[in-house]
């Protein structure tokens, strides 16, 4: 039969499907087989002959009609997984199947009533129905079609390589054991099966319609109390799937071995095109979903640092139900976190691999689902975090990830791709060993938008920063004290910061100073405390390699200066104020000289109008998202919990809530009837009076008569012999005594996993174009807007 008549049928099939108003007794194959027996059409077609519009009049008009549909259809894929697939037919049957549902899952999702649909039994609805005992007949139909498609993910001669010669009869299905057909080498699995286009199909349609039963938390609003499981997942990643261990090392290993440059041939991709891909990203987005699991609310296996002979860790206590997250937290051998560490990175920083000749190499689009996975990596597997940080290789996910957070800090459309990458940043900021790594010399020279320097991997870091804060646009600004606290984490360990770096600093202080700008909103002068905070770890702990820093601080002392004596008069406050009407521009890029961007790179791009983007929940604020935590002698951490107003030696607001400070604010400043914030006296003095400003005024006091001294001596107006005199000078005895190391720590909390599903399902539902999977319907946990 010809495609033109197979789509003929089909459509023929949906056609009578809507227009029959009584009820299709589920027994009659001759009705019900037309749309799967008949038939060979594509996702596309499908998506294309069963219009949305058709899908929902069914569902309201005759219903038990679609009820029969869906399990006719899983009843199809049941049937098949316990056979095996072996004739061309059975296969056929299953993807039409497969792909059938793909398209109605949605619409079931979005109406409230359906929602109980596939958690209902229907009778003898059991897998296989015969002679079985009765319990195992009543299963919830998403349960029996959650166990066909793991099972046909490991069905022999259609998603994986048969084992047996020719002479054997056909491999039993159910006494298969799925570790030995693992889809790709990697962790806990050493065969690499030969690559199979047809497999890697069938897996990649399977692995559609299971993100399309994930996909039900698309169609609840966000819930405060993110402890709400998806029934799917849970179901899916429990020990009722026997085939949990080997899917997830087989998804796992498939996006870690994946080499988008086609064998290092360029060129090669345009070749073939190429098929992985496609199964990769799948692979990608369906573990980030079953690894949506709020770790601030159970117990994540803790590891004793005992290794055992298998890729797993024998976890005690035995960590959560779900076995994904579970699997996830215990893998532990150094090759295999060397396997992930260089995989993702590999494909982080594709994108980046700018080669002379243009589109030689292929550009992957799925960065965001892998900046997911390693967030998960590193929030549930403290082992593989220190991994990461242990040798350099972290600067393999630092370089990609600032080029994404520059790359895209004009654009409104990804905001949740900033946020994502901020948040490994300052998960890894909060381990002394990344301020340590930083010092490597930056000399890869990915082409990017920002300001040439010759200097480490902290100067890119600080430089990008500053580019994100001066010049990306408005909704950032929330981002602010998450990036600054990253530079404060790191900045006790910074050796020698370039003077590029140490301007652009200076420059953020002189921004974040005016009076305008720390009088117009509740919580703008942390940013000064923040900053102030960085420049005396870096004074205190690193003065000798940093003299470009202490130059540039001398050269901008006024700013230290007007601090000082900042104005606390309502009058002057009232001024500040009106003079900030005038200026529109949040941050002026006046001041911060910004010399030529590097050659090759492209400006940073507003979206195009019209794009889409998905909305986002607001992140909680720095006070929730870290926990602070001192640095003692011995370089081990303590937490800092809490007490009341009290305040660290320099007289900064370290150890004090910010929450409670917050609170004091809001009663010192008065709030105007219009809900207008606005700031009195009372309220500037209880935060002006704890400016770290000691240990700066004492450098000043010391530095600049001598400065000034070889200035009028030499007649100089060279920097380099004042910057030779500070690199021979010492502060040694004249500064106050060194404050302990303060560092804020990333801490888990269901504000943040919220804020990851949300933007997890965001990215899903914008990268599914071909088919649309989720496209105009009626979706709950974000809104679609256009820019």
């Amino acid at each position: 039969m010809g495609s033109a008549d197979s789509k003929l049928n089909f459509r023929k099939a949906v056609i009578q499907l809507t227009t029959k108003t009584q009820p299709v007794e589920a027994t009659d194959d001759a009705f019900w087989d037309q749309f799967w027996a008949d038939t060979a059409t594509s996702v596309q077609d499908v998506f294309a002959l069963v219009p949305a519009a058709e899908i929902r009049a069914v569902r309201e008009e005759s219903p038990s009609n679609l009820a029969t549909l869906c399990y006719k259809a899983v009843e199809k894929l049941v049937q098949g997984a316990e056979s095996g697939c072996h004739s061309e037919k059975e296969k056929q049957i299953v993807l039409n199947c497969s792909r059938l549902l793909t398209r109605v899952l949605p619409y079931i999702f979005e109406d409230p009533d359906w929602r109980g649909f596939f958690w209902s039994t229907v009778p003898g609805a059991g897998r296989g129905g015969q002679g079985e005992d009765d319990d195992e007949n009543a299963r919830p139909l998403a349960e029996s079609l959650l166990l066909a498609i793991a099972d046909l993910l490991f069905c022999p001669d259609f998603t994986v390589q048969s084992h047996r010669r020719s002479t054997d009869s056909a491999e039993d299905v159910h006494s298969l054991d799925s570790c030995e057909y693992i889809w790709e080498a990697g962790v806990g699995f050493a065969h690499s099966p030969q690559p199979n286009y047809i497999h890697d199909v069938n897996r990649m349609e399977l692995l559609k319609l299971l993100l399309t039963c994930f996909s039900e938390a698309m169609y609840l609003p966000p819930a405060p109390d993110s402890g709400s499981t998806n029934p799917w997942v849970q179901f899916f990643c429990s020990t009722e799937n026997r085939h949990a261990l080997p899917l997830f090392t087989s998804l796992l290993n498939t996006v870690c071995a994946y080499d988008p440059v086609g064998y290092g041939i360029p060129y090669n991709h345009l070749l073939f095109s190429d098929y992985r891909e496609p199964l990769v990203e799948e692979a990608a987005q369906v573990l980030i979903v079953t690894l949506d699991h709020d770790s601030a609310t159970s117990a994540s296996p803790t590891v004793d640092g005992t290794t055992t002979g298998t890729a797993m860790d024998d976890a005690d206590p035995p960590g959560p139900e779900n076995l994904f997250v579970n699997y996830l937290s215990r893998i532990h051998r150094e090759e295999d976190f060397q396997f992930i560490l260089k995989g993702i990175a590999r494909l982080l920083s594709n994108p980046l691999l700018q080669t002379y000749l243009p589109n030689s190499t292929k550009k992957i689009q799925f960065h965001q689902e892998l900046l997911v996975l390693f967030w998960k990596l590193c929030d549930f597997n403290k082992k593989f975090l220190f991994f990461v940080l242990k040798s350099s290789d972290v600067l393999d996910i630092l370089v990609p990830t600032l080029y994404f957070l520059n790359d895209a800090r004009a654009d409104q459309s990804r905001v949740g791709l900033m946020h994502i990458g901020v948040f490994i940043l300052l998960l890894l900021s909060g381990e002394r060993n990344f301020g340590v790594r930083l010092n490597k010399p930056y000399s890869v020279r990915v082409p990017m938008d920002i300001p040439v320097f010759t200097g480490t991997h902290a100067d890119l870091l600080i430089v990008v920063f500053h580019k994100i804060i001066t010049s990306g646009h408005q909704r950032l600004q929330p981002l602010f004290d998450c990036l600054l606290t990253i530079v404060v984490n790191v900045s006790p360990y910074l050796k020698s910061l370039s003077m590029v770096a140490a301007n652009k600093l200076l420059h953020l202080l002189e921004a974040f100073s005016t009076t305008w700008f720390l009088f117009s909103a509740a919580q703008n002068h942390h940013l000064v405390f923040f900053l102030l905070e960085a420049f005396n770890n870096i004074i205190q702990y690193q003065f000798d390699g940093n003299s470009n820093l202490v130059y540039a601080i001398i050269r901008k002392r006024s700013v230290f200066h007007q601090l000082a004596n900042l104005p606390t008069d309502p009058p002057a406050i009232h001024k500040a104020l009106q003079r900030r009407r005038r200026t529109a521009e949040p941050l002026s890029r006046t001041g911060s000289q910004e010399g030529a961007s590097m050659e090759g790179s492209h400006p940073a791009a507003p979206a195009e109008p019209g794009t889409l983007k998905t909305s986002l929940v607001a992140t909680p604020g720095i006070d929730k998202l870290t926990e602070k935590s001192q640095v003692s002698e011995d370089g081990t951490l303590r937490s800092l919990k809490p007490t009341s107003q009290q305040s660290s030696a320099d007289g900064s607001p370290t150890a004090e809530e910010p929450g409670q400070a917050w609170r004091e604010q809001r009663r010192l400043s008065s709030a105007s009837a219009s809900g207008q914030w606005s700031p009195t006296s009372e309220w500037v003095l209880s935060w002006k009076s704890k400016l770290p400003l000691q240990t700066i005024m004492r450098l000043l006091q010391v530095l600049v008569p001598q400065v000034e001294k070889i200035c009028i001596d030499k007649g100089l107006t060279d920097e380099s012999e004042i910057l030779r005199f500070l690199q021979h000078g010492t502060l040694v005895g004249l500064l106050p005594v060194p404050h302990p190391i303060l560092i804020r720590k990333y801490q888990a909390n269901s504000g943040t996993a919220m804020w990851f599903r949300t933007y997890m399902w965001g990215v899903i539902y914008l990268r599914n174009v071909d088919p649309p999977v989720w496209y105009d319907t009626d979706v709950k946990l974000f809104e679609i807007q256009r820019v």
